[in-house]
């Protein structure tokens, strides 16, 4: 079945067939209990009645297994993003499919409103699904033409942490900015990263993490380019100080066409992120990018095979975090 969003509204409104349809995704190859790793070691405990009695009196629809080779319960949610939330898994796949299909994204508030769950419960919801969405630090480096390229994220000075304030102040930061790299693949994917600073050092650890050694990099002239440059197949540059934009081959067209969707995209639903969830929102945006030729159930169902090892606790979105 294609998944389309009348889909899950009608079939996995039943918590038992949600609980299936992320058990047939995540345990395509078989059954894996989280806790020992055993494979095919469990086996389904019965529900009474069409669900289960809970310690305290209430009834379960959650699939439970039990594991005869470490003897403990669990269910597909355990080590996902899904994990102790006590919003129904039906809502979680509405706001997966909401998520990866609309361009333009959507709110914690527009969220809220189509789920019936509070504007709270939507923003870390918004953010565990953004956190899954995320490239793995594994995932296959940057091939081909790749284009690298630089630019600031509008932000409020009163927002920033007290260094980051005194960093501006004191000229070494764009007012009320916070710089992003981005490494976009032509015809393929990106990789975007917020960095505390526009510099050669912080430049070359992004890119040589993210870019093939047998890539072609293309850049505008900034000197700080230049040691990453020297590690792969071939360096172009273009110089947009001499109006100089396409040299041939060379440009940097498609990583700036990138910049310009995400500032509308960022600006135009969130209207202003802060520094410390830029990432999750950078993961967003770059995944689906990277998947702007998949349909929409499909790239909703490659968000749902990340899910397992991505736990994102309430504390962890809302703790501050110094000298970002």
């Amino acid at each position: 079945m294609k998944l389309t969003l009348s889909g899950i509204a009608k079939k996995y409104s039943d918590e038992t067939e949600a609980y299936k349809f992320i058990e047939g995704i995540r345990w395509a190859d078989g059954i894996v209990c989280p806790h020992c790793r055993g494979v095919n070691t469990a086996s389904l405990v019965n529900h009474r009645n069409g669900g289960r009695k809970t310690r305290t009196g209430k009834t379960t629809f959650r699939r439970l297994w039990y594991c005869q080779s470490c003897q403990q319960e669990s269910s597909v949610l355990v080590g996902t993003i899904f994990e102790d939330s006590k919003i129904p898994l039906s809502k979680w796949l509405l706001a997966m499919y909401e998520m990866n299909s609309a361009k333009n994204g959507v709110s914690s508030c527009e969220l809220a409103r189509k789920l019936g769950i509070t504007q709270k419960s939507a923003w870390h919801l918004g953010h565990r699904i953004r956190f899954a969405m995320a490239h793995s630090p594994l995932a296959k480096k940057l091939s081909g033409t790749v284009e690298a390229d630089e630019t600031y994220i509008g932000g409020k000075a009163k927002n920033m942490h007290k260094e980051k304030r005194e960093r501006v102040i004191q000229g070494r930061g764009a007012v009320n900015k916070v710089a992003v790299l981005s490494a976009v693949e032509r015809g393929g994917q990106v990789r975007s990263q917020r960095i505390q600073a526009i510099s050669s050092k912080n430049i070359h650890d992004v890119l040589r993490a993210r870019v093939s050694k047998d890539a072609i990099l293309n850049t505008d002239t900034p000197l700080s380019h230049d040691q990453v440059g020297k590690e792969l197949a071939a360096h172009q540059t273009v110089d947009h100080s001499k109006g100089e934009y396409v040299k041939g081959n060379a440009h940097i067209n498609t990583a700036e066409g990138y910049f310009s969707q995400l500032k509308r995209w960022l600006s135009g639903t969130y209207h202003h992120v802060s520094e410390k969830d830029l990432d999750r929102y950078l993961a967003e945006f770059d995944y689906r990018y990277s998947t702007r030729k998949a349909k929409d159930g499909d790239r909703t169902q490659g968000a749902i095979s990340k899910i397992a090892g991505r736990r994102l606790t309430y504390h962890e979105t809302t703790a501050k975090r110094a000298g970002n």
